[in-house]
């Protein structure tokens, strides 16, 4: 299955929140591979702690690929790569974690025919090779949401089961942006049908993820005063309404990732240790990744809307 990753703005948690379905999928034994597509600022090494593999990417990563300048784009065996204490201790039963970065300072480009090939290309082998492709793209209408688009509506990969994830924080103004990049005049389905896409059928491939959402009966909130409480909790109703009125409602979120201090502090993998020993995440933000990576495959959360 491929999975892309888009989002209205930067910011919204879109990366790090991706990173962290492909680890969990990784955990539980599927084989995964993640593309760094942010081509205007790929950062997929930093997240999963390779941090020399940036250099190596130069001339090697997914820009000088699909731009025909290196035959293969790197490929890097995270588990055996990685910087992080955790991830470097490879747990026992889990597939491969596989990242394939983007070169470093690659900027968006404009896409052609041959780019558009490799894609399909990369696109194909990863697909009979890892159970699960993650494809984390740049942030709005960009380059490479256009070269995603065209991609799967080719016939070598329109059959190939591929699902949409829009990321948006949980404010009025990335609501709006968020629906706005899917139903707007030039969002993805608009855009996806023209490159030939069955609207109906890109429809029930795009849910969405609300990020760096409060929970309210958290203990944290309800120590606020009474009256910034209250506010809140009006926030939140109304917030609630204008998603519903947008179509962005509860029927079409897949997940809501918790304000969490650990992913707004320092964007990272969050593993069990973060969460049972040391104690600096919260054991919500866990649950709801892990829901979130389950919900990818269980085709009742992707039912027609």
């Amino acid at each position: 299955m491929l999975v892309f990753a888009a989002s209205d703005k930067g910011g919204t948690g879109r990366s790090v929140t991706s990173a962290n379905l492909a680890y969990r999928r990784a955990l539980d034994g599927d084989d995964v591979c993640y593309l760094d597509f942010d081509f205007g600022s790929p950062t997929a090494t930093a997240v999963f702690d390779t941090p020399n593999v940036k250099e190596e990417a130069e001339g090697r990563g997914l820009h000088s690929y699909l731009k025909g300048k290196t035959g293969e784009p790197l490929r890097v065996d995270v588990w055996n790569r990685t910087e992080h204490p955790v991830l470097s201790d490879r747990p026992s039963g889990c597939g491969r974690l596989v990242l394939l970065p983007g070169d470093r300072g690659g900027g968006e480009f404009v896409t052609d025919e041959e780019n558009l090939h490799r894609c399909v290309d990369l696109f194909l082998r990863l697909h009979r090779e890892f159970d699960l492709t993650v494809v984390d793209l740049s942030a709005g209408r960009s380059y490479a949401m256009d070269l995603a688009l065209a991609a799967t509506a080719r016939d070598e990969l329109c059959r190939i089961p591929a699902r949409w994830l829009l990321y948006h924080r949980w404010t009025r103004q990335h609501v709006m942006a968020a629906a706005e990049l899917v139903f707007g005049r030039q969002g993805i389905v608009s855009h996806g049908t023209a490159t030939g896409h069955d609207r109906t059928a890109l429809l029930g491939a795009v849910r969405f993820v609300r990020a760096a959402v409060p929970d309210l009966e958290s203990p944290q909130w309800a120590q606020m005063p009474a009256a910034q409480y209250a506010w809140m909790r009006q926030c939140n109703k109304r917030l609630e309404e204008l998603a519903a009125s947008l179509d962005i409602g509860k029927s079409r979120v897949l997940g809501s990732i918790p304000l969490e201090p650990v992913l707004q502090m320092r964007e990272q993998l969050i593993t069990d240790d973060d969460v049972l020993d040391s104690k600096i995440a919260n054991f919500k933000t866990r649950q709801a990744l892990v829901e979130l990576a389950e919900r990818l495959t269980d085709d009742k959360y992707w039912g027609q809307l």
